[in-house]
């Protein structure tokens, strides 16, 4: 059975820092592709960054966010800088059963319950 928390969460100003953290349990970490998500109020779930053999981020978090994994702590981080009132959402890991990174939410297999991140001005 696979288990995803995420922790990390928080209000910041804008220009601060958070980091995000996802503990998976019954996966295999070097063989699963990793996602982070956010949800808007009123909006859809969109892509924000992924990690398998490589890393692939959203044009609007480039620059600003780095996802990374510790495959022997099956946790997956997303790092947030220089954060900004957009970027205010529930984030969600997610893991799928594959090794490719995809941007579509519906290709992820397992999701954790979200993180909520709030940015102020």
């Amino acid at each position: 059975q696979v288990h995803m928390a995420e922790s990390g969460g928080g209000s910041v100003q804008a220009g601060g820092s958070l980091r995000l953290s996802c503990a998976a349990s019954g996966l295999t970490f070097s063989r699963n592709a990793m996602g982070w998500f956010r949800q808007a109020p009123g909006k859809e779930r969109e892509f924000v960054a992924g990690i398998m053999w490589t890393t692939y981020y959203a044009d609007s978090v480039k620059g600003r966010f780095t996802i990374s994994k510790d495959n022997a702590k099956n946790t997956v981080y997303l790092q947030m800088n220089s954060l900004k009132p957009g970027d205010t959402a529930v984030y969600y890991c997610a893991a799928r059963e594959g090794s490719s990174i995809y941007t579509d939410a519906a290709r992820y297999d397992y999701w954790g319950q979200g993180a909520q991140v709030t940015v102020s001005s």
